[in-house]
């Protein structure tokens, strides 16, 4: 079966990483279960880093980045499966790896697959995408420890950060937003946020053990100082969510807020995470958790913008989620 399409490649030349729109074929996809043709991918962070040569995060190129791809069955070798069937796939090696969602066609393994809740537009799932199926992990073990409460959300306007936040408030939590750019105050608000606090402000370093308890838990997606602090920050029996390291991967503190208020800390891994957890956090997505103010605060592109957008990205000047439509 031969069929043309078009992807975003990468490619590796004198030692500098290009991007073009090039023309490819199916029999230069992987083998898998499933042959989908993508509707729609959307655009993170770990896709910036995979289109600008981070060898930690795609090790092989020329490579064709995309973590996330929502899509319609082409064929499949799978019961499971059929011909027609709408259905999300995202994090695994997907665009790591293996050829991703910035392309029109992936083939992948039928146990990355899952097929589209009802409540949801492929569309919609491509807005959540992994930030959501993070968020919605983060939000679930804060639920576990806090029903309530004052929760900080550090990395405010990215895509996790922000999703988390609408989450959060349709759930009647207070939401507090920690982000370096003060001049989106409205746009937090408007996702249900009742305070903002300057990163600028809260990455202050502290040689304390110990700060005063000011929220009851945290999400963080950053990771290195503003971590440290929240660590410091929650109040006794409090928990913290942690799933980036954009601001560091080091982490200093002490065993204090652990011992003295008894502070729970969760890591979150939305890539390896096993299908029954993602199907349920998809299923409270479509439904109780669906954040629809995120819905109406995303950009749209093509293929053709999406160099472009990367670039912004990495700059840090991309705000919420940005949509990429592959038909």
């Amino acid at each position: 079966m031969n069929l043309a399409f078009k992807a975003l490649v990468v490619r590796e030349e004198n030692n500098k990483f290009v991007r073009q729109i090039e023309e490819k074929d199916i029999s230069d996809l992987p083998e898998g279960d499933l042959l989908i043709k993508v509707s729609y991918s959307s655009l993170n962070f770990k896709d910036a880093l995979s289109a600008s040569g981070n060898k930690g995060v795609t090790r092989n190129y020329p490579h064709t980045p995309g973590i996330d791809t929502a899509g319609i069955v082409v064929t499949s070798s799978s019961k499971e499966f059929s011909e027609g069937d709408e259905v999300i796939v995202t994090s695994y090696d997907l665009g790591m790896n293996t050829a991703g969602g910035f392309g029109q066609y992936i083939r992948v393994p039928k146990d990355w697959a899952l097929k589209l809740p009802k409540g949801l537009s492929l569309k919609e799932s491509m807005v959540l995408g992994t930030a959501g199926l993070t968020a919605g992990m983060s939000v679930q073990k804060l639920q576990q420890v806090l029903p309530s409460g004052k929760i900080a959300v550090s990395g405010a306007t990215g895509g996790v950060g922000s999703l988390s936040i609408n989450i959060l408030a349709k759930l009647g939590y207070e939401v507090v937003a920690i982000s370096g750019k003060e001049s989106e105050k409205d746009y937090l608000f408007s996702l249900g946020a009742t305070e903002l606090i300057s990163r600028q402000d809260f990455s202050g370093i502290s040689s304390k053990p110990l700060l005063k308890g000011i929220f009851d838990g945290a999400i963080d997606t950053v990771g290195g100082v503003v971590l440290e602090n929240l660590l410091k920050s929650v109040n006794y029996k409090g928990a913290v969510t942690i799933c980036g390291n954009v601001g560091s991967a080091d982490l200093h503190t002490s065993v204090y807020p652990f011992i003295l208020r008894g502070l729970a800390a969760f890591g979150i891994d939305s890539q390896n995470c096993d299908m029954a957890d993602r199907e349920n956090i998809w299923g409270q997505l479509a439904s109780l958790w669906k954040p629809d103010l995120v819905f109406t605060e995303y950009a749209e592109i093509g293929l053709e913008g999406l160099s472009e957008r990367i670039d912004l990205m990495l700059a840090g000047k991309v705000k919420g989620r940005t949509l990429v439509k592959l038909t």
